[in-house]
């Protein structure tokens, strides 16, 4: 039985140079698909891998916790003196 697909009332413009378009229109003619339905196929997993990375980290920590990992990002601590020592030795064996 064929499924049916949703309406795409919807658009989205998108900007390209002439070499990314011509590649896109041809690898869309390797896969036998017109540009917009490449672009869909491809696109639409890799947007629903970030969206669900995203929310299972969200999931797994308490609100309070997503704060705090938050807070850290934007305000990061200074750095330890272990930390300091280990960055140090990495250096010195990297150098």
């Amino acid at each position: 039985m064929a499924q049916v697909q949703p309406n795409r009332d919807d658009r989205i413009e998108l900007r390209t140079t002439r070499d990314e378009k011509q590649l896109l229109t041809d690898a869309a003619a390797h896969e036998q698909l017109d540009v917009p339905s490449f672009i869909m196929r491809t696109v639409l997993p890799a947007a629903r891998d970030v969206v669900g990375k995203t929310e299972r980290i969200s999931i797994s920590l308490s609100e309070r916790d997503g704060l705090r990992v938050l807070d850290l990002l934007e305000n990061p601590p200074a750095p330890t003196p272990a930390l300091l020592a280990a960055a140090r030795r990495r250096v010195a064996k990297s150098g």
